[in-house]
């Protein structure tokens, strides 16, 4: 099957068959993530011979499957997984940072020694979507 793609504006009617997909996407370069669903036109041109369009947000695209790029830093080396893998991913990050926030100790009343501060809450990690794919970048195919 050929593909259009680039067209904008508004779309032919005509469409055989419409499929809706989703993808999550991560970049290998710098650790982006995302996820976009599709709607996938099945057309048929004048001579019969069948072609899709994608179209994400009302937008013909090009296939997201072809040679994706990241919407971050325009890199090539785009991991595309099922959808929701990046939503679960960001929701479990979230889940972790809650727990690990700096949790200050109730005041208490205490004499200090001029100079003395009260102890300082400790910094959270901050997570990206890289950290978790590391491992997933450097395995062998087998």
């Amino acid at each position: 099957m050929s593909e259009i793609a680039g067209q904008t504006g508004p779309r032919s009617a005509a469409a055989t068959a419409v499929v809706n997909e989703s993808y999550s996407f991560a970049c290998m370069r710098c650790g982006h993530g995302w996820e976009q669903s599709y709607e996938i036109e099945h057309h048929r041109d004048a001579e019969g011979a069948e072609f899709v369009m994608y179209v994400a947000n009302g937008r013909v695209v090009p296939s997201p499957l072809s040679r994706p790029s990241c919407l971050n830093c325009d890199n090539h080396v785009v991991r595309i997984m099922r959808a929701g893998q990046v939503s679960s991913v960001q929701e479990s990050l979230q889940r972790l940072q809650q727990q690990t926030q700096p949790r200050r100790k109730p005041e208490v009343a205490r004499d200090e020694a001029p100079g003395e501060s009260p102890e300082a809450p400790v910094e959270p990690h901050h997570w990206h979507l890289a950290d978790l794919l590391h491992p997933f970048a450097h395995r062998k195919a087998g």
